[in-house]
């Protein structure tokens, strides 16, 4: 199975994240999550394979969301204005982010991960 990879490569997490799957021997298509921003339509598919709402994507401890004083809009954005919002910066975006067609992973959290690819 190969998987989409979205991180930050300066980003601690998304290093712990790439590490893990090469660990696990898990091919997978890396893709600078800031340089090649997903597009609304891509982001759209990744939060209904998630099952997830859309405010679970948004990477809450960034500083453009502090500067953007985004814990008080979400509250009143609609599922589209947020997907369209999260598709204009990649740095909105929580990382890493691992799509494939069992699902979708948001974050890193090695128990969750590996429950998720012995499925």
């Amino acid at each position: 199975m190969s998987v989409l990879f979205l991180n930050y490569p300066k980003c601690t997490t998304c290093i712990k994240a790439r590490k893990w799957l090469e660990e696990n021997n898990i091919e997978f298509i890396s893709r600078h999550i800031v340089e090649e921003n997903p597009n609304f339509d891509e982001l759209k598919n990744f939060i209904n394979l998630s099952g997830l709402p859309a405010k679970k994507f948004f990477n809450t401890s960034g500083i453009l969301y502090r500067e953007m004083q985004l814990k008080d809009k979400l509250t009143t954005m609609s599922e589209e204005d947020m997907i369209k919002l999260l598709s204009t910066n990649g740095m909105l975006v929580k990382r890493p982010l691992v799509i494939s067609e069992n699902g979708v992973l948001i974050g890193f959290k090695a128990d969750k991960w590996s429950e998720f690819f012995n499925k």
